[in-house]
């Protein structure tokens, strides 16, 4: 029974959740990482689930936490790192190794554009617009994911969709100026 249930849930959210550890970690091994301990984490929680949730919010509320735990690993290990070495000021500014998404996720010159911008947001704002836009989750179902009220969900939407328009606005000048 368990076996059936959990191949139904891969089949359905496997996709969704994949590009949404994706967007986040913007690395394709780290995300492929992280999804296999999400099933991890479902099989073994999966007789704890009682259906006060949707499937798909439970299933994206473990891969949040999942996504997140490897960020703070990931900072305390460069915070480990910084401490290890006297860094001047440029050095505290750990460049990403990370790669950019495939190009089969960016599908055109703006939705490279916006995925750009995104990273101009803070970490809540990034998530909300990902599970609102781009997971298409509903502002009750984007806060229960969060466990946030559906103001700060409203709220933290609001600034990152100005966030968002201010970065693509810019971006678009610089386009301009550099056509011209």
């Amino acid at each position: 029974m368990m076996k059936t249930t959990f191949e139904d849930l891969y089949e359905k959210y496997h996709q969704d959740l994949f590009q949404y550890i994706f967007y986040l970690v913007k690395d394709k091994t780290q995300a492929e990482d992280l999804i296999q301990e999400v099933y991890i984490k479902v099989l073994s929680a999966y007789s704890g689930f009682n259906g006060d949730s949707a499937e798909k919010t439970w299933l994206f509320s473990i891969a949040r936490h999942t996504t997140f735990d490897y960020f703070r690993k990931l900072k305390r290990k460069r915070m480990k790192i910084q401490d290890f070495f006297n860094w001047e000021e440029d050095g505290e500014k750990l460049t990403s190794t990370m790669q950019e998404p495939e190009d089969s996720i960016i599908h055109n010159d703006e939705m490279h554009q916006v995925y750009h911008c995104l990273d101009q947001c803070t970490v809540d704002q990034k998530q909300v617009v990902i599970l609102r836009y781009i997971q298409e989750f509903s502002i009750k179902e984007t806060a229960e994911i969060l466990k946030w009220s559906t103001s700060k969900v409203k709220t933290t939407q609001h600034r990152a969709l100005k966030v968002l328009q201010s970065c693509m606005m810019t971006s678009s000048d610089k386009e301009d100026v550099n056509h011209e």
